[in-house]
């Protein structure tokens, strides 16, 4: 089959939802609500290894599916992987009862495409993967365009001229993107904080640039953070789901003895998500997992299930974006960030989605 790519568009659909749950009163939804004809469809999610409480991209998936879960009165079921041993055997748990099954994160891809292979009759989703099978539909993002305004952010705010990167599993195209977009910012505003970031040799990353080898341990998260911070780094950009707590504890712990350093969230607004660390937390790239999870959910239950393509979400299709907290942002800083992104909407600017782009 023939990739195909659509871009994903915030649909009239999603529209509808959303003021279906926030408009007029508490009550008022709830009896809306309450009226809705079940649904017999079922929807069930798989959780990476990261698994839920990951304040992240995880948490992020679970908030789409209970959105779609009290708009369409319908029944879901969610199972967390203790590690990736048990991605196959959760999926098919999940598929066996449920009619579409999402599994979250591109380290599923492999259990993914088995077990839909081996259940035609069921429908899947993936997020941050590609598996070209007619009862799949693929999610993606690009993360590049996000991590680019943090790369702005970054190298406005240093005072070291030092800014870092901790990613959670290396060798993924994920994760590569929010690095590649990161560093492509850095480089746009400060040339000089770039070059830690940037591969020198046969090396594939920076000086800079570190990955802890797992989604799921903050206490490592915040090990790491420390070595940069040590290095000099003022300004960290982690993109390591639940690890990615410890690098932001690491660096409100560190602000709380004097320190002048930064952390810069991803997925969700972890100044929000994570309010005792708010006063360390420069900003978050907001990847909208939660608003793709609903999109294709509301597909599915409306009959319109789009198997066997990938829809893409960038800064255009409002599913990349820079957070809402801004307190600790200057107003250049943000206007400047704005700027950047209206560019990157309009096809001014190209953001490099590969280490390989940047050389």
């Amino acid at each position: 089959m023939q990739k195909k790519k659509v871009l994903a568009l915030l649909t009239a659909g999603i529209i509808s939802m959303s003021m279906l749950v926030g408009c007029g009163s508490k009550k008022a939804n709830e009896e809306a609500n309450s009226n809705l004809k079940p649904t017999d469809l079922k929807i069930g999610l798989a959780t990476d290894q990261g698994g839920l409480g990951d304040k992240s991209f995880n948490d992020l998936a679970n908030k789409g599916l209970e959105d779609t879960k009290k708009v369409y009165n319908l029944k879901t079921q969610v199972l967390q992987s203790s590690s990736s041993t048990v991605y196959e055997q959760n999926l098919k748990e999940l598929s066996d009862s449920n009619d579409l099954t999402f599994a979250t994160g591109f380290t599923m891809e492999d259990a993914t495409s088995k077990i839909a292979s081996s259940r035609a009759d069921k429908k899947f989703a993936i997020i941050d993967a590609y598996v070209d099978m007619p009862n799949v539909n693929s999610i993606t993002f690009k993360e590049y365009e996000g991590a680019f305004l943090m790369g702005v952010i970054a190298g406005k705010m240093t005072k070291t001229n030092k800014v870092g990167f901790v990613g959670g599993i290396d060798n993924n195209p994920v994760i590569e993107r929010f690095e590649a977009g990161y560093i492509a910012g850095v480089k746009a505003v400060n040339s000089e904080a770039a070059k830690g970031l940037i591969a020198e040799g046969n090396a594939k990353h920076g000086k800079y640039s570190r990955y802890v080898g797992t989604f799921g341990d903050p206490t490592k998260g915040g090990e790491y953070a420390n070595q940069l911070y040590n290095e000099g780094v003022d300004v960290i950009f982690h993109a390591a789901g639940g690890t990615g707590v410890g690098v932001i504890n690491k660096a409100a712990e560190l602000r709380e003895q004097g320190k002048d350093v930064w952390v810069i969230g991803v997925d969700q607004d972890q100044a929000v998500t994570m309010p005792n660390a708010k006063d360390a937390i420069l900003s978050s790239c907001i990847k909208r997992v939660d608003i793709a999870v609903e999109d294709v959910a509301r597909k599915f239950l409306e009959g319109s299930f789009e198997g066997g393509k990938e829809t893409v979400f960038g800064l255009a299709e409002n599913g990349m974006d820079i957070a809402e907290t801004k307190d600790n942002l200057p107003e250049s800083v943000i206007e400047e960030v704005e700027n950047y992104k209206k560019q990157i909407v309009d096809g001014a600017i190209v953001v490099p989605a590969t280490l390989a782009e940047l050389k």
